[in-house]
Parts: structure tokens; C-alpha cells; sequence
């Protein structure tokens, strides 16, 4: 049987941890994910304008194996800023490949552009990263809320209020499988002319308000995407505990986009930097046939990075000039 975890988040799937930061006066943040061992992983980007750092070290054919963190974070190329402090953090903890007597954190990480929240930040000179990414180690923890959070804080989604989502599915021979996206597109997560989620057609208990789906109204199919200009990228972290090697959790990666199209109207577009992390932490290993496991496992990781968009919109809050879903649909 399968079912949503016991937090429904990322976390339920053993070995993740999530850290989140924030700044509250330039509205930005980042969120780390550390397993609590090195693990295997892969990427996948589709977007046509992304900002990442240590993407190729994840492609299968390269040499290094595995992971000691993921690094999301605002603030458009600034953000990759964090990822040199949580690099350094995990060092002074002893984490990372050890390579001739010295360690070296391997860690990838993406940005989203998170400008229009707050258009006037001030970082001619310096910027708040390297702080906010130490930060985020600091907080990491199994349970942690969703919206406005972590690199969250200054996502939107289009026309409304973007943010951080998390969504989980487990069965009862042990899987476990979950997803964490920053959720701030250029295209729609709302069916146009309707307060209705594209993804709510993979909706779980109304983990997102429970108010359905709905046909796309012939007048409302050229979508409004003027409003949604200069708000741009989708980035998502999917882990599961089933062991994978690298081609392994690229072809899943591959297959978690999906859940970004399902949930998002248009994406992968050419504002956007679209991105999916698979991180592998290896505590179970499954005996099937691998093609078969892959289809299965590809098929519930992708549902939950649809649920966890839909989850990152769904539990925002108003900020600036960016309504939230709930105020925004208000009736």
C-alpha cells in the first residue's frame, strides 16, 4: 500500500535533513538539504536560463560518486554564494570526499531570480549569502514549515505568491520517496479563469485545499504570461532511501521533470532555469528488475514534485506586492 509520509515532506525519507534561512529585510533565503551520509546523486536541468554550480561532477560519467549537500538558494547569481559557505561549514564538521588527507565537500546547488519580490536590494559590494548558508546548516532539521521559507521567501509564481513546497509517498515495503521544490515559475501552477491547482489532479488527503481540478475554458488557453515576467525558475530536490547508482538517478531525475509539467503551464521555457536533484541515500535495496523499479519509483518521485509545487503555493503568504493563493482566490 502506498501512503504519504509521516510529515509528508522530504524528510520522511531516512538520512534527509533540511535547513532553512532567511533574510528579512531583503526577502531572500536558502534552503540546504544534507543527507547524514555521502550520497549518491544526479541532475537534471531543462530550463532555458539556469544558475547552478557543480552540476557536471553529478553527470554519470564523471568521476566523483556522491554528494554532501544540495544548496537552493535566492538572490539570482549572488545566491551561489551560499553554497561556498554550507561548502565550508561541512568541512569545519568533518563531512566531505577525502582526497590526500584532505576533505572536500562535494556540494551542487541552483538559484531561482527572486527580484520582483523586493526589486531595491543593495549588494554593490557584499550580500547576506554567506551568512544565510551557514545559517541553514545550523537549522537543519526532520520537521520544517512550508511557503514563505528557506529560498522560498522571495519566490512567486506567476501573478501570485511563490515558495516552498514538500510532499512524500512510502509503501509498506519500505520505499520511501519525497520531493522539495522553490516553487517560482514564469508559467501558471493555476488553471486559468479557476482557483484550481494543474496538480490537483495528483492531490493527496487536500494537501493543498482539497478544491479539485478543472477543465482548461477555451478563452483562457493563451495564457497571461505578461504578468509573470522577471519571476522565473523551478528548482527540486527529490531523495529516496532505495539504493541508486548515478545513470540511475539521472534517468529518475529525468523522469521527476514531468512533475514540473504536470503542475506548471508552460515550463521549461526560456526564462526559466528548471532544475531536478535525485539524491540517493542508499538504506535499502530493492530486488526487481531495474527498469521495472525505475518506472515505479519514477512514477510516484514525480507525483510528489507536482504535490510539493502545488504545497509550496498553497501554504505562502501574502508578501509585498505578491498576494498569496489563498488571498488571491479569496471569494
Amino acid at each position: 500500500m502506498i501512503s504519504i509520509g509521516k510529515l509528508n515532506l522530504i524528510t520522511d525519507v531516512d538520512g534527509i535533513q533540511v535547513g532553512n534561512s532567511s533574510h528579512s529585510v531583503d526577502l531572500t533565503g536558502v534552503t540546504v538539504i544534507i543527507p547524514s551520509e555521502r550520497s549518491v546523486a544526479s541532475v537534471d536541468v531543462r530550463g532555458g536560463a539556469p544558475g547552478t554550480r557543480e552540476i557536471e561532477t553529478l553527470r554519470p560519467e564523471n568521476s566523483v560518486n556522491k554528494i554532501d549537500a544540495i544548496v537552493l538558494s535566492g538572490g539570482s547569481i549572488f545566491g551561489l554564494d551560499a553554497a561556498s559557505s554550507v561548502t565550508s561549514w561541512l568541512k569545519s564538521n568533518g563531512k566531505g570526499l577525502v582526497v590526500r588527507g584532505n576533505t572536500i565537500p562535494i556540494v551542487p546547488s541552483a538559484i531561482i531570480f527572486d527580484f520582483p519580490i523586493k526589486p531595491d536590494r543593495n549588494w554593490n559590494e557584499s550580500n547576506p549569502f554567506n551568512f544565510l548558508g551557514r545559517e541553514a546548516c545550523k537549522n537543519v532539521t526532520k520537521k520544517f514549515e512550508l511557503g514563505n521559507q528557506g529560498a522560498g521567501l522571495g519566490a512567486t509564481a506567476g501573478p501570485i505568491k511563490g515558495g516552498l513546497g514538500s510532499a512524500s509517498f512510502v509503501n509498506d515495503i519500505g520505499w520511501q520517496v519525497g520531493a522539495l521544490t522553490i516553487v517560482n515559475p514564469y508559467g501558471e501552477v493555476v488553471i486559468p479563469g479557476t482557483d484550481k491547482f494543474f496538480a490537483g489532479q495528483v492531490e493527496i488527503s487536500d494537501e493543498f485545499g482539497g478544491f479539485g481540478t478543472a477543465k482548461i475554458s477555451n478563452t483562457k488557453i493563451d495564457y497571461d504570461l505578461a504578468s509573470a515576467l522577471g519571476g522565473n525558475t523551478t528548482i527540486s530536490v527529490v531523495a529516496t532511501n532505495v539504493v541508486l547508482n548515478k545513470p540511475e538517478a539521472l534517468r529518475l531525475a529525468i523522469m521527476c521533470q514531468d512533475g514540473i509539467g504536470k503542475a506548471i503551464r508552460p515550463a521549461h521555457t526560456p526564462y526559466d532555469g528548471d532544475v531536478v536533484f535525485v539524491v540517493s541515500t542508499g538504506l535499502l535495496k530493492v530486488n526487481e528488475q531495474p527498469e521495472k523499479l525505475l518506472s515505479r519509483l519514477g512514477t510516484l518521485a514525480s507525483d510528489c514534485v507536482s504535490r510539493s509545487i502545488a504545497r509550496g503555493v498553497y501554504f505562502a503568504k501574502t508578501l509585498n506586492n505578491y498576494k498569496s493563493y489563498k488571498d488571491f482566490y479569496s471569494k
